[in-house]
């Protein structure tokens, strides 16, 4: 990476900062650990704790489908700016979460870490939950049996049996969250492998049936990503999930290299609606998209040498 770059990256948020260390510098432990130490005391993590109620809520409430002004979109910013779960300001605010914030009763009124009845929130409350110390192995169980045929989930299964990109994300990145958290599991570590191979039977992008792109949003990074998938996110999973890259992935990588610009960086999407914090002032260019797509580029290029 060159210098240019490296420091316009590092002169960031130390949510970006400490990513940047960790994934493309490579710096020391002990300098990364200090400036992750900094997300909760300064930036966008520490205002984000601020917006906390006393009633354990942020925004309109536990979730909002139509925007993204809630709980459960605040704690996703949180483990996206990968805050330290150890810290006190962030211990305090995830007991608020534990001890006062309850599903909708048409969801069960149940303790937000539980979970409620859809794959696609599920899969996000187990990562919040495996992220933050309040790992559920009942939610793990409910998601393994809700598995569909084709190998990934669907929030509308049933009666769909079909899978959905959006919902297979979401579940994979809680479970691998979930062994992060709890260790390795052979039946989960399957139930991954199924999904994954989902996402890669369609390379990432298109229908099986008839090879078109499903969405070309996918075709667009997003930040933050909340629920919905793109060609970037099914990347950055595979990456972290520390399988190698195989031929199938040649698309969507290339689909990612022609997305950057000629100074070398990405830019990024906003969801349309309302988001529960603003982070980044511009996203064009933006910094969280270029991090992201730079360490999926180092993880291919370093498989192929």
């Amino acid at each position: 990476m060159e210098a240019r770059l490296r420091e316009w990256l590092l002169d960031a948020d130390p949510s970006i900062r400490r990513q940047v260390l960790r994934d493309l510098v490579v710096a020391p432990d002990d300098a990364v650990a200090a400036e992750r130490a900094r997300i909760a005391e300064a930036g966008w993590g520490a205002h984000l704790l601020e917006l906390q109620r006393p009633d354990g809520q942020w925004g309109v409430g536990v979730y909002d489908g139509d925007d993204w002004d809630s709980t459960t979109d605040a704690l996703w910013i949180l483990r996206e700016l990968g805050v330290d779960p150890a810290d006190e300001r962030v211990e305090r605010a995830i007991a608020l979460v534990a001890e006062q914030v309850r599903w909708e009763s048409r969801n069960g009124g149940r303790p937000f870490f539980d979970g409620e009845t859809e794959a696609c929130v599920n899969g996000r409350v187990l990562a919040l939950g495996a992220s933050f110390g309040r790992p559920s192995a009942p939610l793990v169980e409910r998601l393994l049996g809700e598995q569909l045929a084709d190998g990934g989930w669907n929030c509308e299964a049933p009666p769909s049996i079909r899978s959905s990109f959006h919902s297979t994300i979401c579940v994979l990145e809680g479970l691998l969250e979930y062994e992060r958290a709890t260790g390795a599991d052979p039946a989960i570590a399957a139930a991954r492998a199924r999904g994954e191979e989902y996402l890669l039977e369609r390379g990432l992008l298109r229908s099986r049936s008839t090879g078109e792109v499903i969405d070309d949003e996918w075709l667009v990074i997003h930040v933050p990503t909340y629920w919905c998938y793109d060609v970037l996110r099914g990347l950055d999973h595979l990456r972290g999930a520390g399988g190698r890259p195989d031929a199938r992935l040649a698309e969507p990588l290339e689909v990612l290299r022609r997305m950057r610009s000629a100074d070398g960086t990405w830019s990024a999407s906003v969801h349309p609606g309302r988001p529960v914090v603003e982070l980044e002032p511009s996203v064009d260019p933006s910094r969280w998209a270029t991090l992201r797509a730079l360490r999926v580029l180092a993880w291919a290029d370093a498989a192929a040498s």
